[in-house]
């Protein structure tokens, strides 16, 4: 068996691949393509620390202890994940790109990488969203003389001293750009595609489950998958709501093209910008799956629980609804269950 991706959900996975007895490296191994542990993490921005993070799940079997809430999240994460690999020795292989994933022979899967190639009975591919970035495109863009940068590239906001920034996005990102940046850049604008929602009280466990449930019937369906968090809103805090108060969160209609010099709307309006900051979230990194025509009519992969429809050999853990760090964690057991199940009716070697 092959685990892609060493972030919550396949170390999750890999963790109840050993609980069920699977030794790593002789029954399955591990494939991340990141320089160190971390998962995404580790690609986060200075100023996200650790006590900023919002609902950080602990990975199954350890618990999360005594970080500083002060500390980056990237640093408090990565050294967990680190911990948490040596601990239930997962030997995770790194880097690692995976490039392709196609029909083998025997009825197994081939899996090309950077590191040679795997003979699979299953996969569980657990390769998230960062490497995926989803930039937008509108007319003019080619012709912007400032700077463009995605969330996956936000160097934190000393980076924005003192210039015009625009910030496209209404997600968490986008908010938490927003009020980071507005302290020392000379002026903001917030533009959205859909005005923001945001929700007040408390987020129960019934809320949880039905917003849960509004995204896998979507990758049931075999579209493509929306985000937790685009169908829960954004969190009315106390940090929103000063950032609204203070005019930070006056949140503008999309543009409607890009010029040279920032952007403008068809009524006449326009902004002058140093940089545009596309906060308009990610897209599953599945490319390597392509060669296995998984994806439907839909756009989306088709989804039985953690398995692809179109290939019961292949798991997907933290996509669609389990894209959450308590979702991965669940979606990786479910996965490795059903694993269980396929090996035990086709009693082959992993």
């Amino acid at each position: 068996m092959v685990v892609v991706g060493a972030g919550q959900a396949g170390l999750a996975a890999a963790y109840h691949l050993r609980r069920s007895g699977f030794e790593p490296e002789r029954d399955f191994v591990v494939l991340d393509h990141s320089p160190g542990p971390g998962g995404a993490w580790q690609f986060r921005w200075p100023s996200l620390t650790y006590g900023k993070v919002h609902g950080m799940h602990a990975l199954p079997g350890m618990e999360l202890t005594d970080a500083d809430p002060a500390r980056p999240s990237a640093e408090v994460i990565s050294a967990y994940f680190d911990r948490y690999e040596r601990t239930f020795g997962l030997r995770v292989r790194r880097p690692v790109d995976v490039r392709a994933v196609r029909e083998g022979t025997g009825g197994r899967l081939r899996v090309e990488t950077s590191d040679g190639v795997w003979s699979a009975r299953a996969l569980i591919n657990a390769t998230g969203t960062w490497d995926r970035p989803f930039w937008p495109r509108y007319p003019g863009q080619e012709t912007f003389r400032g700077r463009q940068m995605h969330t996956a590239q936000y160097p934190g906001p000393r980076e924005f001293a003192g210039q015009r920034v625009v910030v496209v996005g209404g997600g968490a990102s986008g908010t938490q750009h927003l009020l980071e940046i507005a302290s020392y850049a000379a002026a903001t604008t917030w533009v959205t595609r859909r005005p923001p929602v945001f929700r007040e009280g408390p987020f129960d466990e019934n809320a949880g489950r039905a917003a849960v449930a509004l995204v896998e019937e979507r990758v049931r369906q075999g579209l493509p998958p929306r985000s937790v968090v685009s169908v829960t809103g954004l969190p009315l805090n106390d940090a929103i709501r000063q950032g609204i108060e203070d005019g930070v969160l006056d949140r503008q209609p999309m543009f409607d093209r890009i010029t040279p010099d920032g952007v403008a709307w068809d009524d006449g309006r326009r902004v002058d910008a140093d940089v545009i900051l596309w906060a308009t979230g990610f897209r599953p990194a599945i490319d390597h799956l392509a060669p296995l025509r998984l994806r439907g009519p839909g756009g989306g992969i088709r989804m039985e629980g953690t398995r692809a429809a179109a290939d019961p050999r292949v798991h997907l853990v933290g996509y669609g609804p389990s894209a959450s760090t308590i979702g991965a964690n669940r979606a990786g057991r479910a996965a490795v269950r059903d694993i269980r199940r396929l090996l035990e009716r086709e009693p082959a070697a992993a």
